[in-house]
């Protein structure tokens, strides 16, 4: 099977996992890498030939730039102390732990080489961790959780994970030189990340075209990856502000076409690229078994040992600083997202799933030092990272659904209900009063305003019906049904009407991009 067939054959498996895995409950990342390891296990399925260092930044730049068009700046923020415990302390904790287990099992290994095994073990996943979350339908507080510890526990492990590396290939190590990288490195990310999202506003703006608009927001994230790396930064940290920025004040309340455009670009795109990126790490079975081959034992009880100190350090850590939070959440007002049961951080607890990061960086592992000699245990090191990617993702990908069932943890559908509620008392409000500024300055005849304010309660009742009384809501379903079968008429007419335009299409003489421009217009009136 050639590179492009077994390239279509996942982006294939990618557009069925989906489905797949809403009928089975299952994650479609997981059910992605199974179908990488099945096809890594026949014999006619070549070697993934894809060099390691363009793995991160051809995949990571989409897909973290996907995941921050479901969160929000401020959302972040209020959740920082959260985050800071997952995303940065806890990535030292594990990398820490990691790095002197495997400094005891692995022989021969340097320090500084088991801190990069550290380090690119180190951060859970956020594609997959999302994913699971969403579709097993967590409480939103976790689903916030989750999203923020996968998105920026990648830059933290990366930091370290570039400190270890360095040190191990040139063997000398200064504790300032690598808080002073660090620094440096978060920076200009910042400094870049909110230039390039100004910037890419600023061009929108002049850009009066959807398609174009959305062209644009695919080239930025690997704009800001790209640039950002090159100038020694956090190309991740990076892409995670140029989004956030664009996310928070490049969006235009009326440029409807634009925002369905683009959540139907993304979307497409999120599920391709994440089923891509989790078919290649099962696909890395192959070189596993060739680094495997004729110790089995051995490296099984290496790849064992580490696993089993990831699991078991986030756990020994979500105890206390859940704990810690809650008190401390408890003595002030803080507005943040914790687990408020046992049974929560729990499942936060077995949601920390490793993915596309930890294999890329472990695959990215240089092969000779600076004196020419082999990077010490760089085979080891590759194994152990697909033991604990494969221990972590598919294990616990594969019980989660089932551990989520038995403790009982579901999403507060009275609280998001509320909230639906209030947006739609707000939105209703706003219209009535923008259409009271309407009649105050262009004078509307009674019979209109009173039309158009029945307008304004409907709309809001379409939000969230639970907003009207007893009897408006009756009346309101009456509305309903007949707006129903208007529409379904409505509906049988312009699909008449698409019919002849596109039948006109290929008739002797018509020009395609005039067709076209009028079906655009029909398909536009559709959505109204």
């Amino acid at each position: 099977m050639e590179q492009m067939a077994l390239l279509f054959v996942l982006l294939l498996g990618a557009v069925v996992s989906v489905p797949l895995g809403e009928r089975l409950r299952l994650p479609a990342p997981v059910l992605m890498t199974v179908l990488g390891i099945v096809l890594a296990l026949l014999e006619f399925v070549p070697n993934v030939e894809i060099p390691p260092e363009l793995i991160l930044p051809a995949l990571l730049p989409p897909l973290l730039y996907a995941a921050v068009q479901r969160t929000s700046w401020r959302q972040f923020a209020a959740n920082k102390r959260p985050i800071f415990l997952l995303a940065v302390a806890l990535v030292f904790v594990t990398a820490t732990a990691v790095a002197a287990v495997a400094n005891a099992v692995l022989p021969g290994v340097p320090l500084a080489a088991a801190v990069a095994l550290g380090a690119l073990v180190a951060p859970p996943d956020p594609v997959a961790a999302t994913a699971v979350a969403g579709q097993l339908g967590l409480p939103r507080r976790l689903v916030s959780i989750l999203e923020g510890e996968g998105l920026f526990n990648d830059v933290t492990a990366i930091v370290l994970y570039n400190v270890a590396i360095a040190a191990a290939v040139s063997g000398t190590f200064s504790l300032r030189d690598a808080a002073l990288d660090l620094v440096l490195s978060a920076v200009v990310a910042l400094v870049l990340g909110l230039a390039l999202g100004w910037g890419a506003n600023k061009v929108m703006t002049l850009l009066d075209d959807s398609t174009l608009q959305v062209g644009l927001t695919l080239l930025v994230p690997y704009a800001s990856y790209i640039l950002a790396e090159e100038l020694h930064g956090s190309g991740v940290l990076a892409v995670l502000v140029t989004a956030l920025y664009l996310a928070e004040f490049g969006v235009d309340p009326d440029d409807v076409m634009t925002r369905l455009t683009s959540s139907a670009f993304w979307g497409v795109l999120d599920t391709l690229i994440t089923g891509v990126a989790f078919g290649l790490i099962g696909l890395e079975l192959h070189n596993a078994l060739d680094t495997a081959s004729g110790r089995w034992g051995q490296v099984l009880g290496w790849a064992g040992a580490v696993a089993g100190v990831v699991v078991l350090v986030r756990l020994l850590w979500l105890l206390p600083a859940t704990w810690l939070t809650r008190r401390l959440h408890a003595r002030r007002d803080y507005d943040e997202d914790i687990p408020t049961t046992w049974r929560e951080t729990v499942v936060v607890w077995w949601s920390g799933m490793r993915g596309v990061a930890s294999v890329a960086l472990a695959l990215a592992i240089p092969l000779e030092m600076d004196n020419g000699s082999p990077f010490p245990n760089r085979d080891e090191i590759i194994f152990i990272a697909f033991g604990v990617v494969m221990t972590t993702l598919v294990l616990q990908g594969l019980t989660l659904p089932w551990l989520v069932r038995t403790l009982d943890v579901r999403r507060d559908t009275e609280a998001e209900k509320k909230f639906e509620k209030e947006l739609a008392v707000r939105a209703a409000k706003a219209a009535r009063r923008r259409l009271r500024e309407l009649e105050r300055d262009e004078g509307l005849p009674e019979e209109m305003t009173e039309q158009l304010l029945r307008r304004a309660l409907e709309m809001g009742v379409r939000i969230s019906p639970d907003m009207a009384e007893e009897e408006r809501r009756e009346a309101h379903g009456k509305r309903i049904q007949r707006a129903q079968w208007s529409r379904r008429m409505h509906g049988e007419m312009l699909s008449a009407a698409r019919h002849e335009i596109l039948a006109a299409r290929s008739e002797p003489g018509a020009d395609p991009e005039i067709v076209d421009r009028v079906l655009r217009h029909l398909d536009v009136r559709s959505m109204r």
